[in-house]
């Protein structure tokens, strides 16, 4: 797809000037040039032009408010001063995979204020004897070279994403309120697991109690019983009285 019916594409129906991010990776430009991108985009803030066959930037319009600008894996090999006269106030350019290979291309650079992160990763450039030294030196504005500053500490992803700072903020406080409704929901499921283990042990502590009972009302039964037969059935060692009238029929025989 050509660079210009992908700018439509990514519009959406909208007007230039609502669009705050662009990317147009990997679509083909004429003539290595940018194309489709006018100055009616004034409220863009990031522009991403990555693998899209580019050898210049001369067409690049004004825009003011650009901080943003992704120009890695094309054919760039100097024409940088566009850069400094219309985008005033970027803070991070990607020229990695690009053909620059002296130090004195990357020079208009230096009109760039506000310029804090450049990265310049496999470029021939890199390659220099004090490649960093030298760019750190000309380019004193400069944070970070290639994710990480003069001092070779990495660039965190706040530092990195520049104007990510306040979403990354907002993420992670999301993420705490969201760990603190787990931690919530896991104490709400342990105490009802409590509530179930007493409740429970106390239908067992119910039955045994029961049980007890029940055993005991059987015992007294039982004793209730014996003490039944006892009293019908003759003591020991008494013996049976005969009736009168047994003796007398004894007699007359």
């Amino acid at each position: 797809m050509d660079m210009k019916k992908r700018v439509s594409l990514e519009l959406r129906h909208r007007s230039p000037t609502e669009v705050q991010e662009l990317v147009l990776d990997n679509c083909r430009s004429s003539d290595g040039k940018i194309e489709g991108i006018t100055e009616e985009f004034s409220n863009l803030e990031l522009l991403s032009l990555i693998n899209v066959g580019l050898t210049s930037v001369a067409d690049i319009p004004k825009l003011d408010k650009l901080k943003k600008l992704e120009l890695s894996d094309n054919r760039i090999s100097g024409g940088l001063e566009v850069l400094a006269e219309r985008l005033v106030n970027l803070t991070h350019l990607n020229l990695s995979g690009n053909k620059f290979k002296d130090i004195s291309t990357l020079e208009p650079l230096k009109k760039l204020s506000q310029l804090k992160s450049l990265d310049l990763f496999n470029c021939e450039v890199t390659n220099l004897a004090d490649y960093r030294e030298s760019i750190f030196k000309l380019l004193p504005q400069l944070t970070y070279l290639d994710g990480y500053d003069i001092d070779d500490c990495e660039a965190s992803d706040s530092d990195g994403e520049g104007d990510g700072v306040d979403d990354e903020d907002e993420e992670e406080g999301e993420s705490e309120d969201f760990e603190e409704e787990e931690e919530e929901d896991e104490e709400d499921v342990v105490a009802e697991d409590d509530d179930d283990d007493e409740e429970d042990s106390g239908d067992e502590v119910g039955g045994e109690v029961n049980g007890d009972v029940d055993s005991d009302e059987e015992e007294e039964e039982e004793d209730d019983e014996e003490e039944d037969d006892e009293d019908s059935s003759p003591a020991k060692g008494e013996k049976r009285k005969r009736d009168p009238e047994d003796e007398d029929e004894d007699d007359d025989e």
